[in-house]
C-alpha cells in the first residue's frame, strides 16, 4: 500500500489502517447520472479498492450539463463503460465490475445478496427501483445512503445528511417515505436531501421509461455536491469516524472527532 504515491495524501490524513480498510472495502453505486457519477469517482480517490457500477443507460446529449461521464466524444457509449475507464485512470488496480444494466425490483435483491458489498450508493431516479434497493439492504443489514432529488435546486449550502425519516421539502423524497413505510421501513436509512423549495417551473414530464415519470431541470454544481456528500458518508463509515454532521441522531457517544482516528 505505502507503494501507492498517488494515496500519500490520503495516508497523512487518516492513517495506514484506515487506509487499507478502504482498499479493502467493496462499494456499489446504482446510478452513474449526475449525483452517482461523482460520488464514483469521489469514493475511487478515496482508495477504495473494489466498486460495482450499474446504469443501463448511454451518454445523451443533455447529460453534458452535469454528468462526468457525459462528453461529445463519450457519447451513445454506456455510461458503466465510460466510468469504469476513468476509475481504472485514477486507480490502475481497482477491482471494477461495470453492470450495463437498469436495477429492477426483481434483481434488487440478489444484487444485495450475491454482492457482499460493504456499502451501497443508491442514485436511483426511479421510484420502484430505488424502494427495492432500499429495502433489501435494509433487510439484509448493508449500509446504505439514498440520493433524494437534486432537480430544481440551486443552492448548494441547503444540501444535509438525515434520516429518511427527517426529509422535507423534496417531493422524491415524500413519495420514497409513502412507499417505504408500506414496506414496513420508517428509518434507518441515511439520505442526501436539499431542503431547497423547489422551482416548479423546471418540471418536465417523461415517458416514465425506468420508472421515471417525471425530471426537474438541472445545474451543473447541485448533483456533484450532493454525490460528494454521499461519497464522505461512504468513507467516513467505513473507516468508522462519525460526526453530528454526517451521522445525525445516533445515540450519545456514538460520535468521534478526528483526533480519535486511529494512525498506523
Amino acid at each position: 500500500m505505502e507503494d501507492n504515491p498517488w494515496l500519500s495524501r490520503t495516508r497523512l490524513l487518516i492513517g495506514n489502517d484506515n487506509t487499507r480498510t478502504l482498499q479493502n472495502a467493496h462499494v456499489f453505486i446504482a446510478g452513474l447520472g449526475g449525483v452517482g457519477s461523482y460520488a464514483a469517482e469521489a469514493i475511487c480517490r478515496a482508495g477504495v479498492g473494489t466498486m460495482t457500477l450499474m446504469d443501463g443507460d448511454v451518454v445523451d446529449p443533455s447529460n453534458r450539463n452535469r454528468q462526468l461521464p457525459a462528453l461529445l466524444s463519450t457519447q451513445a457509449q454506456f455510461k458503466t463503460r465510460v466510468m469504469k475507464q476513468r476509475l481504472l485512470d485514477i486507480n490502475p488496480d481497482l477491482v471494477v465490475h461495470a453492470l450495463p444494466e437498469f436495477l429492477t425490483p426483481e434483481s434488487a435483491e440478489t444484487m444485495v445478496v450475491d454482492g457482499k458489498f460493504d456499502y451501497i450508493v443508491d442514485a436511483i431516479d426511479g421510484i420502484t427501483p430505488k424502494c427495492s434497493l432500499i429495502a433489501a439492504a435494509h433487510k439484509h443489514g448493508v449500509p446504505v445512503i439514498s440520493s433524494m432529488g437534486a432537480g430544481g435546486k440551486l443552492d448548494p449550502t441547503r444540501i444535509k445528511i438525515a434520516d429518511i425519516a427527517d426529509t422535507y421539502n423534496c417531493y422524491l423524497a415524500s413519495v420514497l417515505r409513502k412507499r417505504l413505510r408500506k414496506m414496513g421501513i420508517k428509518n434507518g436509512v441515511r439520505a442526501v436531501f436539499s431542503d431547497e423549495k423547489v422551482l416548479d417551473d423546471s418540471l418536465m414530464v417523461t415517458d416514465g421509461t425506468n420508472f421515471k415519470k417525471s425530471a426537474y431541470g438541472t445545474i451543473s454544481y447541485l448533483p456533484a455536491a450532493f454525490g460528494l456528500f454521499i461519497s464522505s458518508v461512504v468513507v467516513c463509515d467505513l473507516i468508522g469516524w462519525k460526526t453530528k454532521a454526517l451521522f445525525p441522531g445516533k445515540p450519545s457517544g456514538f460520535y468521534s472527532s478526528g483526533e480519535d482516528i486511529h494512525r498506523a
